[in-house]
């Protein structure tokens, strides 16, 4: 493993390369996921209270202190989360030299965490119950990590960064994710997921939507609002008629689809050039989209992401690991992964540093009530995490079989 100094052309590159290993990953990660999914979340003999259908996270013990750094350090990253800026002064305060691998998508790195060779992992929602359950990473003590005490309260201690009262990571930052337009094109404004679901639509065919199967979450948060007698409180925790429902949606959504992404340097692309009008999309895309365009959150709420550093259960500099950990959310390191990356800093200092001084107001980082509907990505289990124990809701194993289905894989 080397680090790479990445320009904005080699990020963008970056990112294309995630899509190529997610291609060549995809029949691997389906299987290990489903293997993974079956043993972590299905239920134990002994019938203990547990967050994942019966079973317990392995017991792992939390480290009790933080020693001299080990010289090194693996690091499993976003693009755009282990950059030159910060990580150089890192390497220089502490002696550890940063090793970083990228990954594209939360699968591919859930199968890299698995071969056991990195120490750290910024894992979105959809991935982090998976590595807990799964056992790749071991609970965090947050007393070792100083700057923990500025994170914002209310990513802290939440259902996709700890478990039963027991931190598994530091919240790194967070977005929400967005209905966007071309206001050039598209008339009225909208202000619903409706303009994405609606059969009928006039921009049929010019429509987007996000390529993983957490989001058939997006579809459970319309459906909160236009079906409300399914009961759904909690995207991710559906019971199978909930979840046959958010299905029936996507398949009837599929129909007026112009094309899926996962690579949003290609969904700007296609924004920019008309071939995309409306879809699913982040604040960062409008940002760089070379064309007049807007976002929103909808009146129903969103879904959102809330990444998190997360230290492996096994790591082999876990030293220089939680000085890592340390680090990339102190204000100067987080201020400077919140703008080059596009989303709100976990830090509430860090926003007071940002170089743009209206970044934290662009990304509602300070805004409470702003966050209050959205939907963070987590990763569904069977034991629901709406609090319910008189159904089994659907795990993620699943959600990922109904996708493959929803796109005709």
């Amino acid at each position: 493993m080397s680090f790479a100094w990445l320009t904005p052309r080699d990020h963008q590159e970056r990112m294309e390369g995630g899509m190529q290993r997610k291609r060549l990953l995809k029949t691997a990660a389906v299987v290990g996921i489903t293997a993974l999914l079956a043993t972590a979340c299905g239920s134990d003999d002994g019938g203990g209270s547990t967050d994942s259908g019966g079973q317990s996270p392995p017991d792992i013990p939390a480290a009790t202190a933080v020693g001299d750094g080990e010289g090194a350090v693996n690091i499993l990253a976003w693009p755009g989360y282990a950059e030159k800026q910060w990580v150089k002064p890192f390497e220089q305060s502490t002696g550890c030299k940063a090793n970083v691998q990228v990954f594209g998508t939360s699968d591919e790195a859930v199968q890299l965490m698995n071969t056991g060779q990195y120490d750290v992992v910024s894992a979105s929602g959809d991935a982090s119950l998976r590595l807990i359950y799964g056992g790749d990473v071991a609970p965090v003590n947050t007393d070792l990590v100083p700057n923990y005490a500025d994170i914002f309260a209310d990513l802290k201690m939440q259902p996709w960064n700890s478990v039963d009262g027991v931190s598994y990571g530091i919240p790194h930052g967070r977005g929400a994710n967005l209905l966007q337009w071309r206001t050039d094109i598209v008339d009225p404004a909208p202000t619903s997921w409706d303009a994405m679901f609606d059969p009928n639509s006039p921009y049929a065919g010019k429509i987007t939507a996000y390529d993983s199967p957490i989001y058939i979450a997006d579809a459970a948060v319309y459906l909160m609002h236009t079906q409300p007698d399914l009961g759904i409180t909690d995207p991710y925790a559906l019971d199978q008629t909930q979840f046959d429902a958010a299905i029936q949606a996507l398949q009837d959504q599929e129909a007026i689809i112009g094309e899926y992404w996962s690579d949003y340097t290609k969904q700007i692309n296609a924004f920019t050039s008309g071939d995309t009008v409306l879809g699913w999309s982040w604040q960062v895309n409008a940002n760089f989209t070379d064309a007049p365009v807007e976002v929103l959150k909808p009146d129903e709420g969103a879904t959102g992401w809330s990444d998190t550093w997360m230290i492996a259960a096994e790591a082999e500099h876990p030293n220089c690991a939680y000085l890592w950990m340390d680090h990339i959310v102190s204000p100067e390191a987080n201020a400077q992964v919140a703008e080059y990356f596009g989303e709100a800093p976990s830090n509430e200092k860090s926003c007071a540093l940002t170089s743009d001084e209206d970044h934290c107001t662009i990304y509602h980082a300070s805004e409470t009530d702003y966050w209050t509907d959205v939907y963070y990505w987590t990763t569904p289990i069977e034991q629901c995490l709406d609090g319910r124990t008189d159904v089994t809701c659907i795990p993620y194993a699943q959600w990922v079989t109904a996708w493959q289905e929803v796109r005709g894989a």
